[in-house]
């Protein structure tokens, strides 16, 4: 602790330009200010302060021992109001983004238990499956799914999903089922928003272009069209996990399978995270599938 001693009631000398005035400020008396500057003058082994009977002024030193001491002052400062924020109750207006039916299915419903919980928050959330820019929306937090791209943005991954190449026993039956994956151009494959699927081969991953009848962004407009035995998909875990537990669908290709992905929250670089935005984030990495 004797590094420390001292630095505050320089650091109220060097502001207040008198001791006097500095013992006032800290509610303590005058000697014992001038006391501990002397103590932490002798252990630098520098003059600080230049002491007349009308004025205290800072030495060339003491201009640049007091620059480096307030931004720690400063920096504890921030970090005692970092830790008394969590005990703050969140409330405020939170604008969020989220795609379509993973914000539907699963995002929404924990914001919904996260405003009964903290009844002085407000939501505004844009589902949509663009990816829109959070500065220019005036969005406080996105949730993002897969690969991020390169951003400004601070990210915290909340948790993970698993992409399932799959078709129904049906299609199996009648087309059989891929065994590599060059046989994919043989068959059906139902397209989402990108020409493309993921796969890993030999510990490397891989991006393959694939081809079909149907391409649509609607993720639930595929899992439609892979039940009805048209085709291929390649869809995430939340929309296929049940339809795979009772049998409807198959899981093809599993030694390509990619490795998981992450689910994340996407945030504006702030110097200090809202209470009502990290207390949210805290609830969605609790309580989402793969968390």
């Amino acid at each position: 602790m004797m590094r420390w001693e001292g630095i505050c009631e320089f650091v109220a000398v060097a502001e207040a330009q008198s001791f006097t005035t500095a013992a006032s400020r800290l509610c303590i008396s005058t000697a014992q200010v001038s006391r501990q500057v002397r103590e932490l003058e002798e252990r630098l082994g520098s003059k600080l302060l230049y002491r007349t009977t009308r004025k205290v002024s800072l030495t060339e030193d003491g201009q640049l021992f007091y620059r480096h001491c307030r931004q720690v002052l400063d920096g504890l400062d921030e970090a005692e109001r970092a830790v008394s924020s969590l005990k703050n109750e969140p409330r405020g207006l939170i604008r969020m983004t989220a795609p379509v039916t993973y914000g539907e299915q699963y995002v929404m419903p924990i914001v919904l238990e996260y405003m009964q919980q903290f009844p002085q928050v407000e939501v505004q959330c844009d589902l949509t499956n663009q990816q829109l820019d959070l500065v220019q929306g005036g969005f406080d937090l996105a949730i993002r799914l897969g690969v991020l791209p390169d951003s400004s943005m601070m990210a915290r991954k909340l948790a993970e999903r698993v992409q399932y190449l799959v078709a129904s026993p049906e299609y199996v039956s009648r087309h059989g089922a891929p065994h590599s994956l060059s046989e994919l151009s043989r068959h059906q494959c139902l397209l989402g928003s990108l020409p493309f699927w993921r796969f890993q081969e030999e510990g490397k991953l891989r991006s393959l272009k694939v081809k079909g009848r149907l391409s649509c962004s609607s993720g639930n407009t595929l899992l439609a069209a892979a039940l009805a035995g048209m085709g291929i998909a390649q869809l995430p875990g939340y929309y296929v996990d049940e339809a795979i537990r009772d049998g409807r669908l198959l899981v093809l290709l599993k030694p390509f399978q990619e490795p998981k992905e992450g689910i994340w929250g996407l945030y504006s670089h702030n110097r200090q995270l809202s209470p009502k935005i990290g207390r949210l984030m805290d609830m969605l990495a609790q309580k989402l599938p793969g968390a």
